[in-house]
């Protein structure tokens, strides 16, 4: 059964020539964009799509992007580099192409995929973008990049960009199928002061997180800082049998657009809470496990998962890592959600301990609170969530565990 979103176009715009209004959505304070901000972009032509970009994309401080019918299956991965375009390397490196028009096409794991979205950028010299996989996505383990025209670094758009915008998609555990329209991908916008040009983070320092803290809790347990407010991994169950999943190999295609109808055990293997409440991570599986915080994210505050040092572990957590204003939110004022972790092993095996530190959250003001908060609509798939699995699978219960587990 499908229950993708409807295609409705977006609600008032903002008029690219109204007097003033638009341009004083883009002066000082400086910050992350809301949806407001967003959508004013899109009437001011600074977002551009070749199909009418659609209410359901705006997120409360981001915007989810779409494929085109146009990809392409290529050798490596791959960075454009100055001076070149994305098209002089995929040339380059002879590309087959492949069509996501009509029932789209499957992907296939351990394969690399370059995909041109629909939406393309003008922006100003203040303006910059950051991309990062949607939380479903990274859920059942597709790898995504976006890259852009000149690009140096992945998921980055320039200040000043102008320009289409691709996404690198690599599937690891599962093959899926993709088509036009279907979102992997969102990108955040941030504004900066002149001054700022040169400035790559922009992130609150511990003593401003603490202060934040203490005005509304961040997370459900005491505060741990580690340039950022240190996340851990709950193996003890927290009173649930189940502590995680890990993916099981050779399985069937998933849809990216079906929701809500695969069976889990098809998909995956339950992990069960130990008495040493150890895991040992093996190299080239994939994981999904949850934080023993519960966190919240402040309406004025967008946050993202970074990685924890890497001399603590070798191992990656947490590929879609955004977490928008109002994520968490419980309706007593205290956290509400854990964070669930995607993880995977480098090179070796690893031993993982209940309570051991995975990954960290950075948070970032916003340039002017968002008109709409994480969990506001029927949409938000993962507020007050438990362990959970993406939205693809059937059978969860609130905390995410299968009904029958």
């Amino acid at each position: 059964m499908l229950l993708t979103p409807p295609r409705t176009p977006l609600p008032h715009i903002l008029d690219s020539h109204e007097p003033g209004v638009a341009d004083a959505l883009f002066s000082a304070p400086f910050g992350l964009f809301g949806r407001q901000k967003i959508r004013a972009m899109i009437g001011r032509k600074l977002i551009k799509a070749e199909i009418e970009l659609e209410s359901s994309q705006l997120q409360p401080a981001s915007l989810d992007l779409r494929l085109s019918k146009e990809a392409y299956r290529v050798r490596s991965s791959f960075l454009p580099g100055r001076g070149h375009t994305v098209r002089d390397r995929l040339k380059s490196l002879n590309a087959e192409p492949v069509s996501l028009a009509g029932k789209g096409a499957v992907l296939e794991k351990g394969i690399v995929y370059i995909a041109r979205l629909m939406e393309r950028l003008e922006l100003r010299p203040n303006l910059s973008g950051a991309a990062n996989p949607k939380s479903s996505t990274g859920r059942i383990d597709i790898f995504t990049r976006l890259i852009v025209d000149g690009g140096e670094a992945f998921d980055d758009v320039p200040l000043d960009y102008k320009g289409e915008l691709w996404l690198e998609i690599s599937p690891r555990s599962f093959s899926v199928r993709v088509k036009v329209g279907s979102k992997l991908s969102q990108v955040r916008f941030r504004s900066r002061h002149p001054q700022q040009r040169d400035r790559h983070t922009f992130t609150l320092d511990d003593a401003e997180i603490r202060k934040r803290h203490l005005a509304c809790l961040l997370v459900d347990s005491p505060l741990d800082l580690r340039e950022g407010v240190v996340l851990r991994v709950d193996l003890g169950g927290l009173g649930e049998p189940v502590v995680g999943y890990q993916a099981i190999k050779n399985s069937d295609v998933i849809d990216v657009n079906r929701l809500h109808g695969y069976a889990i055990e098809d998909f995956w293997e339950p992990i069960r809470a130990r008495e040493d409440r150890r895991l040992i991570l093996d190299p080239d599986q994939f994981y999904i496990l949850a934080s023993r915080e519960r966190v919240q994210i402040p309406p004025d505050l967008a946050a993202e998962m970074a990685p924890i040092d890497p001399a603590i572990g070798e191992f990656r957590v947490h590929y879609a890592g955004f977490f928008d204003p109002g994520f968490g939110q419980g309706r007593d004022g205290r956290p509400s959600a854990r964070a669930v972790l995607e993880v995977r092993s480098r090179d070796v095996p690893f031993l993982l301990e209940d309570g051991q530190p995975v990954g960290r959250l950075v948070y970032e003001k916003l340039a002017g609170p968002a008109d709409a908060l994480y969990g506001a609509d029927a949409t938000s798939s993962y507020q007050h969530q438990g362990l959970k699995l993406s939205k693809h699978f059937r059978g969860q219960s609130a905390n995410g565990l299968t009904e029958r587990l």
